[in-house]
């Protein structure tokens, strides 16, 4: 039988909790401004593309640390509305995962976690830019991670 935690917890079931979350770097830059913020007659819907990546490494005290960093670029016709940029970060202490499956959690879960509160402070810069608040669809992260895997990349560095 496995040994309880110190917190009485069973370590053989797999698990994790997040320990800290924080803003490692936020930018926003709103270069046309005032002209970005008026309504122009022309009715042109900014188009705007979205940057999501994911890094994880382990601590040597065991722990890891997952960063999501989220971009948002909005323009209208060539002209730039705002450019957000976030890494949001993440310590986790993560229990009874089997090494062939940590990298996922790490990749997969950790930023699902992570995900909302991003969220919301790209939500709050760009009310705070003089937009309306921009809410991120949700993401997808296996499939960000399938792709990443597919090209041969991963954004996991092993414990240390």
């Amino acid at each position: 039988m496995t040994p309880p935690a110190e917190n009485g917890a069973d370590i053989s079931q797999p698990g994790f909790r997040i320990l800290a979350q924080f803003t490692r770097d936020l930018s926003f830059e709103n270069p046309n401004a005032p002209e970005s913020l008026r309504a122009d007659g022309q009715g042109l819907q900014p188009q705007i593309d979205i940057g999501v990546e994911m890094n994880a490494r382990g601590r040597p005290d065991g722990l890891f640390e997952v960063d999501l960093k989220l971009s948002a670029q909005a323009k209208r016709g060539d002209s730039v509305a705002f450019h957000v940029e976030l890494l949001y970060g993440g310590l986790f202490q993560i229990t009874g995962v089997p090494e062939s499956e940590l990298e996922m959690v790490l990749m997969i879960e950790c930023p699902r976690y992570l995900f909302p509160f991003a969220r919301r402070l790209i939500s709050d810069v760009t009310a705070e830019g003089g937009f309306p608040p921009f809410q991120l669809d949700p993401i997808d992260f296996a499939g960000v991670y399938a792709a990443r895997k597919a090209q041969g990349q991963s954004g996991f560095t092993g414990a240390a």
